[in-house]
């Protein structure tokens, strides 16, 4: 009937319609980050403005992958004849699994898909990579940063080098379009809180006497 009043809207659509200033907020914020991250994507593809730096972007890309800092660090494990090395060697292969384990679960989570200007091409992908959020290599970056920093005697050079290195490896991911710019900064973060963890939990012959047996 035209006199019957209005039947309410329901509590979704009411939502929709009076969006939250932090909804607004946060669906700006992701609106610019997906707009930005396209645009810094400048080696995504051979055809892209700085296409001819891809080859360079993905040695950079391989230079921070998981596969390799672990393969090292446990060669490096294997081979130290001096006690101290294998420690903090052996804290080192800690830190790269929790740092693997970290990101798996929180990508397994969170499921933010890869932007769709990524080029599949990765080295070495498990199932969890085809999500984005974090980014695994600025995890490793910032992990693997403090730690060396921590841990070994480097000259000045050197450590600027260090930190340097994680700077570049975390740029390039945003540069070859395979993740968007909160996931990098994300990952940095946790990265640095993961140390943290480890410094916490660290692995020494009093604390872990069995591991340290095996060697």
């Amino acid at each position: 009937a035209a006199g019957a009043a209005a039947a309410p809207l329901p509590e979704e659509d009411c939502m929709k319609l009076n969006p939250s200033f932090v909804g607004i907020a946060l669906s700006s914020l992701l609106a610019i980050d997906l707009w930005a991250s396209k645009r810094l994507g400048v080696c995504a593809g051979e055809g892209s403005a700085w296409g001819s730096a891809r080859p360079l972007m993905k040695v950079i890309e391989v230079s921070g992958h998981g596969i390799p800092w672990l393969l090292g660090t446990f060669y490096g494990l294997c081979q130290s004849d001096s006690s101290a090395a294998r420690e903090v060697l052996l804290n080192l292969l800690f830190a790269l699994l929790l740092d693997l384990l970290m990101v798996a679960v929180v990508k397994g989570l969170v499921k933010r898909p890869r932007p769709t200007h990524n080029k599949m091409d990765m080295f070495v992908t498990i199932s969890v990579d085809k999500y984005s959020f974090p980014s695994g290599h600025a995890t490793r970056a910032a992990l693997v940063c403090r730690f060396v920093l921590r841990h070994l005697v480097l000259a000045v050079p050197l450590r600027v080098l260090v930190v340097l290195w994680a700077l570049v490896v975390s740029i390039s991911r945003v540069m070859l379009g395979r993740h968007n710019m909160t996931d990098v900064l994300s990952g940095l973060l946790l990265g640095y809180a993961l140390y943290g963890v480890v410094e916490r939990c660290w692995l020494s012959p009093a604390t872990a006497p069995a591991l340290f047996a095996l060697w």
